[in-house]
């Protein structure tokens, strides 16, 4: 199975990715890939506030819960998004990086947190 780490190593790598964090939905720092000079603990300590604002937007006009959120910068992209009940992947990229591609990455890393979710809930219940 594969760590949050290895999401982390997997997603830096792509061509245009300038940095990868994982935090809790307390803005806390779970992991970080950068290649650029980047104050992590900082960022993730922003991430859940852009979490909370769409929440609201979601809730104020009937759509749920935030699932990802892409934000255009003038010399690049952050790209926000929920993955699994706790955590949230925030991915900076440069103006000229594939999107397409790593929307969908995104898209499949967070299916597969809801499958493992699923399993390990599956896996209680039985237990029980």
């Amino acid at each position: 199975m594969p760590t949050i780490r290895d999401l982390t190593v997997a997603i830096r790598q792509r061509p245009g990715i300038e940095a990868v964090v994982v935090t809790g939905r307390d803005g806390l720092l779970i992991d970080s890939q950068s290649t650029i000079d980047l104050d992590a603990e900082g960022l993730a300590a922003r991430v859940p506030g852009i979490v909370a604002s769409a929440d609201e937007i979601g809730a104020a006009i009937g759509h749920g819960s935030m699932r990802l959120a892409l934000i255009e910068q003038e010399n690049g992209y952050a790209v926000v998004s929920s993955v699994g009940d706790d955590a949230v992947l925030c991915v900076l990229t440069t103006a000229t990086a594939d999107l397409g591609s790593l929307l969908r990455l995104v898209a499949l890393e967070r299916q597969l947190a809801d499958l493992v979710a699923a399993e390990a809930e599956l896996a209680e219940r039985a237990s029980r």
